[in-house]
């Protein structure tokens, strides 16, 4: 329990670092210099201010100096990656693949956000994301799937990259193509590049099986959501654009977390 809640106090300085990333990156900005700094004065965020939660609170969700309004997203972004890796230590034990969990947790909300406020999801955490899911899959090698292609004395990092590697293309390229037909068929984009290289992230890091069980969820979610929203708000269909990557975050986090009897649901109705 101390080292959950040791790694939960760090998720909050993750997020706090994932809000200037969900700020800088769409834009183009680094997100190592300037400083913190307000949007709307662009005056610079003093360290006591900077506080996780606890400046928000503070300064009752205003900045400062020009006292303008700080988005909720912020602290909900922190508490959200504290409980992510406190959830993850506490699943899954101090080890690989509970630090896995924890990035993976901590890029899934990165997009989450990124694409619900513009739409963008950046590549430095898909493909940055889709190299490091491969890099831990042989770091941390999990059993299952692929493992039955190989023989038992077969190392077991290489079922598991394999594992890792078909989760990245098979459901990235079929995303891709899906997309393409539409286009070809409706003239108009379906579907961003930038959620076929998520999906390609999300399959690195989750197999095969759990970015196509990622794939159901956020598509049977993103629909109801979508069709919801566009009734109770009216807006017009043939142009609204749907956050998928948004609906795409929230299951790969569910299925993280709470994945474990759908997979095994999965694993036999394969069979």
């Amino acid at each position: 329990m101390i080292e959950a809640l040791l790694a939960g106090l760090f998720g909050l300085l993750i997020g706090s670092f994932l809000n200037v990333c969900i700020h800088r990156l769409p834009r183009d900005l680094s997100v190592v210099r300037p400083r913190s700094f307000c949007p709307l004065c662009e005056a610079p965020v003093r360290w006591f201010d900077n506080v996780p939660v606890v400046s928000y609170i503070l300064l009752r969700g205003r900045c400062r100096r020009c006292g303008g309004p700080i988005p909720f997203r912020y602290p909900l972004v922190e508490m959200l990656t504290a409980a992510a890796f406190f959830c993850s230590l506490l699943l899954f034990g101090v080890n690989g693949a509970a630090v896995k969990a924890c990035l993976f947790s901590a890029l899934i909300i990165g997009l989450i956000f990124s694409d619900l406020e513009e739409r963008i999801l950046p590549d430095e955490m898909t493909l940055g994301g889709t190299l490091a899911g491969l890099v831990l899959a042989a770091a941390v090698p999990e059993r299952g799937g692929f493992t039955a292609f190989f023989a038992p004395s077969t190392p077991a990092w290489i079922p598991s990259l394999a594992e890792s590697g078909a989760g990245a293309v098979i459901a990235g390229g079929t995303l891709w193509l899906v997309g393409e037909l539409y286009y070809r068929i409706r003239h108009r984009e379906g579907l961003g590049l930038g959620d076929v290289k998520m999906v390609g992230m999300i399959g690195a890091f989750l197999g095969l099986q759990g970015v196509l069980l990622t794939l159901i969820a956020g598509s049977v979610l993103g629909s109801i959501t979508g069709v919801a929203y566009i009734v109770l708000s009216g807006k017009d269909v043939a142009t609204y654009k749907l956050p998928f990557g948004t609906f795409l975050g929230i299951a790969a986090l569910g299925i993280v977390f709470a994945g474990g009897p759908l997979l095994h649901m999965y694993s036999a109705f394969g069979r």
